[in-house]
């Protein structure tokens, strides 16, 4: 029997950004998260943003190892505008940041630590739980109450056989973008890992988000190595108590194995 492959981006959707010049884009449909057409997912824009960090004033020999993205307020559909500042560069080390705006409203911010290279003879320390295999192809993934048509079907999906969304975490998943970040310009892979890394507490959903509101305020990628290839698998797991809140941390691997962490802080309150 043939197995099924995805569906199809929406049409017209060629890429989840357009850029405009001087660091203005504009957002295609495709960016729209699970809880609303008009709103994006946070995994493109920041990944927009993770973008302009990596460029901005690049050095030869440095790499980001750690970025991590605030929220303040959802991001519109729309055209959005990057802008990206040194924070501190030093001989080793340099601190850049991001803000996100639209329509003159901050939408986002990040700050990225971009580092030298560890030396060749760094032992090369990995953790004990490596990720499943890929998965064959899967039926389009689907979510309880969620707008499919966006950002979730302009990724790739493979769950372990028999989970998806919809199943209670913790979970494990690989994902991939079907599109690039940016029409006509290729990704790095910063921009694929960040695309991705806001899925991580959906990956693993157990906090019920359809009786109460759910949503994270942040994400953390750090990353110990140049993550390969265009799959990603997030391993999640959450954390949370009465009086407190919820915590969403993940592994993240890829085809060669365990390359960085996920963390997001979740508000928990009643609908």
């Amino acid at each position: 029997m043939t197995e099924p492959l995805p569906a199809e981006p929406k049409a017209g959707d060629q890429a989840f950004y357009r850029s405009l010049g001087e660091g203005r884009y504009e957002s295609s449909s495709a960016t729209a998260g699970p809880w609303s057409p008009k709103t994006q997912h946070a995994g493109p824009p920041s990944a927009l943003l993770g973008r302009e960090l990596e460029r901005h004033e690049a050095r030869e020999g440095f790499r980001v190892a750690r970025v991590t993205v605030d929220l303040p307020r959802p991001v519109p559909v729309a055209d959005l505008h990057v802008q990206v500042r040194t924070v501190r560069a030093g001989g080793r080390t340099e601190l850049v940041e991001g803000e996100l705006t639209s329509g003159g409203e901050t939408v986002m911010f990040a700050r990225a630590w971009r580092m030298a290279a560890a030396p060749a003879d760094t032992p090369s320390l990995r953790p004990e739980t490596e990720p499943p295999p890929l998965p064959g192809p899967q039926t389009p993934q689907t979510m309880a109450a969620a707008h499919l048509d966006g950002y979730i079907a302009a990724m790739e999906w493979r769950f372990e056989p028999g989970k998806n969304f919809d199943t209670p975490g913790p979970g494990t998943a690989w994902g991939r973008q079907r599109i690039p970040l940016v029409a006509g310009e290729p990704d790095t892979p910063l921009t694929r890992a960040l695309t991705l890394a806001d899925s991580n507490w959906a990956v693993a959903f157990e906090l019920d988000h359809v009786r109460q509101f759910v949503i994270n305020t942040d994400i953390t990628l750090a990353l110990h190595r140049e993550p390969v290839g265009e799959w990603f698998c997030i391993r999640s797991a959450t954390a949370a108590s009465p009086g407190g809140s919820g915590l969403a941390a993940g592994q993240l691997s890829d085809g060669a194995g365990d390359c960085g962490r996920v963390l997001q802080t979740l508000l928990v309150a009643d609908r």
